[in-house]
């Protein structure tokens, strides 16, 4: 057993400037050794000095003479193109291969309609998101992914980009020639992803006595990697703000918004509000991004208030008890069936009455549906 001094979830980067060896070197190393879900599968350690034959037999010491190939990370050219895992023989595919494959099967993933071919999806997106987290720690992979977005008409932004990346004409060619998806067709997958996920949730809860032909048992959802990368509210406003200026078609608007909006875990529910502000605000009178941020959360707040009344009102529900469960709801951003809060705001009903439990199914999805939509919305019921 190693002291390793510290270690931290977030202690990403440790750099290393000494003749380290043996126990001082594991020590040492150890302090990046927390994983933080799947955001941080592994530290990295940055050496200005060569230990890589240090490393491997303090590996090799501590461990076992195949433990090395568990913790050194391969290159990027074999994430890219693909390695044989050295222990158990198997044949891992490279970033490339799996791009081809998503954009081969799925060049539409919108017209996805098959439970089997739902899994497919699911199984290799995964396997995308997988590779590509691994290969965010590369400078390579990030050059790639910045060379999308520049105008290679323009030679002065060709020349900053090489400097800023410290590149030269060979590095910026090979870079070319590897193809990636456009960030467009990224968040439709996202999207269908996403919504492959709630459909079978969905799908499992309404038949659970109904054994499926197909077993998903197989499948994980990779939402750690999807939160990794995800879009908050401010940016899509801000996004609305820069796109209400380049087109002045509020159906091209609403349609880019819907894309990004999808390929969201935590605002997904709040398509339906992000449209309606699109459509009911003059957005050519906002003069900059911190007012249509501004803007919108003082829509969202008076819809909320009459979203809320016209729930108590509908539904018949106790409205002093009612108001306390959707603000507690909205204060702790999800809703709750424990303790006897929801039933305090049903209206009376004897709980013998064989309605009553499907009214409180029924409030309970509503109240839900409610508290996903507007929270983090700030504001008063």
């Amino acid at each position: 057993m190693f002291l390793t001094g510290f270690d931290a979830p977030t202690l990403n980067t440790l750099f290393v400037d000494k003749n380290l060896r043996y126990h001082g070197l594991m020590q040492s190393y150890s302090r990046t050794n927390r994983i933080y879900d799947a955001t941080k599968t592994f530290g990295n350690i940055v050496t200005f000095r060569d230990l890589e034959k240090a490393t491997v037999d303090a590996i090799t010491l501590f461990g076992d003479k195949n433990t090395k190939n568990v913790v050194l990370e391969k290159s990027y050219k074999e994430y890219m193109e693909g390695f044989t895992d050295v222990i158990t023989g198997e044949a891992r595919r490279g970033f490339m291969d799996v791009v081809s494959e998503l954009e081969q099967r799925f060049p539409d993933p919108s017209v996805i309609e098959k439970e089997s071919d739902k899994k497919a999806f699911a199984k290799l997106f995964g396997e995308y998101l997988r590779v590509e987290n691994v290969l965010q720690n590369y400078d390579e992979f990030a050059s790639l992914k910045a060379l999308q977005n520049v105008d290679m008409n323009d030679p002065e932004a060709v020349e900053a980009f090489k400097a800023a990346h410290y590149l030269n004409d060979e590095d910026l060619a090979a870079l070319q020639t590897i193809r990636i998806p456009a960030e467009r067709k990224i968040q439709d997958y996202r999207s269908t992803y996403n919504d492959i996920r709630d459909w079978l949730r969905h799908e499992k809860a309404a038949n659970e006595n109904e054994k499926s032909t197909i077993d998903w048992d197989d499948v994980v959802f990779e939402v750690d990697l999807l939160k990794s990368q995800e879009i908050n509210l401010d940016y899509i406003l801000e996004l609305i703000f820069e796109h209400n200026k380049k087109t002045k078609s509020k159906a091209d608007l609403v349609d880019e918004v819907r894309r990004v909006i999808r390929a969201s875990l935590g605002n997904r529910a709040k398509e339906s509000l992000l449209v309606d502000f699109i459509n009911q605000t003059d957005l050519d009178q906002i003069g900059d991004k911190a007012s249509v941020i501004e803007a919108f959360f003082t829509f969202a707040r008076e819809k909320q208030q009459r979203e809320a009344e016209e729930l108590i009102s509908t539904e018949k529900l106790n409205a002093e008890a009612a108001k306390r469960y959707l603000t507690t709801s909205l204060k702790r951003e999800y809703a709750s069936e424990n303790g006897t809060e929801l039933n305090a705001i049903l209206p009376k009903m004897s709980p013998l009455n064989p309605q009553y439990l499907t009214k409180k199914q029924s409030v309970f999805q509503k109240i839900t549906a409610f508290v996903e939509k507007f929270k983090g919305v700030g504001g008063q019921l």
